[in-house]
């Protein structure tokens, strides 16, 4: 995984902290607004039903859902893909946003990815 930040934008800041990495992800204004329907598409999905590394959870929580989204960010740093970092960072701040730093487990437990609070 690079050793860099992602930063671009001037607005919310996220810290992401993968393995020994540390990420600044700043999320620009318009992900935030025109990242909606995403943000909508994807509680669909995970409404149905989510594999969460071992687990099967039938209607994942806020947090739980979160920890999805937290995950594929570590999967988007690794893959140099910003649109989907900025997108799952903005989803992290729109479901709980007094977070400000996230710890991805890379572990194989995706439930084990915590948050803290500003």
């Amino acid at each position: 995984m690079p050793n860099a930040a992602v930063v671009k934008g001037e607005n919310v800041n996220l810290k992401v902290v993968v393995e020994t990495n540390a990420y600044s992800i700043n999320i620009p204004d318009d992900v935030s607004e025109q990242g909606e329907s995403f943000f909508a598409k994807m509680d669909e999905d995970m409404a149905k039903g989510w594999q969460m590394d071992r687990q099967w959870i039938e209607s994942p929580t806020i947090q739980q859902r979160c920890q999805i989204a937290a995950s594929r960010i570590a999967d988007a740093l690794e893959s140099n893909n910003e649109t989907l970092a900025y997108l799952m960072a903005g989803y992290i701040l729109k479901h709980m946003p007094s977070v400000n730093e996230v710890h991805i487990d890379t572990e194989g437990e995706m439930l084990e990815t915590r948050f803290i609070n500003k």
